[in-house]
């Protein structure tokens, strides 16, 4: 008899690739959570980094000031550190922005977080079907057997009897 074959292996390989897809999108999406972390890190270090160049040039200014520094040099330092303060809002809208990706990256994440748990539950649950249909199947082969070996030993206690040969238990 030639050994029955698992009627849903397709869908059981289908499952399979599925939880493996699903797999690739969460590392994915959780690589690109940790790329825009990172560039939020590195704004931020940026803008404190203008806050500080800022906070220099307002001590300088003061210093240049105190000694008596002809106005013109004093303009050179009001409109420095009026650039500085439009690099520093500059850098917090894209501070903002970088925020907003990291968001709907998080959201992304879980999104693909729940998609790899459901594909992980629908193989696990296919795999467990195989593994209850081979207990079935082996069942079934076993109570055939069974059968056949009932079968067989009534017929050489009969063809024994017709003979006139007594039985090991008889004996």
């Amino acid at each position: 008899m030639p050994k029955e074959k698992y009627r849903l292996q397709a869908l059981l390989t289908i499952k399979a690739r599925m939880k493996k897809k699903a797999e690739m999108a969460l590392a994915r999406a959780l690589k690109e959570l940790k790329e825009a972390k990172e560039e939020l890190e590195k704004l931020k270090k940026e803008k404190e980094e203008i806050i500080e160049r800022w906070k220099e040039a307002r001590a300088e200014m003061k210093r240049d000031e105190r000694a008596g520094i002809v106005v013109k040099k004093s303009n050179v330092h009001v409109n420095f550190m009026r650039k500085l303060k439009e690099d520093e809002e500059t850098k917090q809208e894209e501070i903002e922005d970088q925020e907003q990706v990291v968001e709907d990256c998080e959201t992304a994440v879980a999104a693909a977080r729940r998609e790899y748990i459901d594909a992980a539950k629908e193989l696990q649950v296919m795999e467990k079907h195989k593994e209850l249909w081979e207990k079935k199947v082996k069942a079934e082969l076993t109570r055939r057997e069974q059968k056949e070996m009932d079968e067989l030993g009534g017929a050489i206690h009969q063809l024994r009897k017709w003979r006139g040969e007594k039985s090991l238990t008889e004996v």
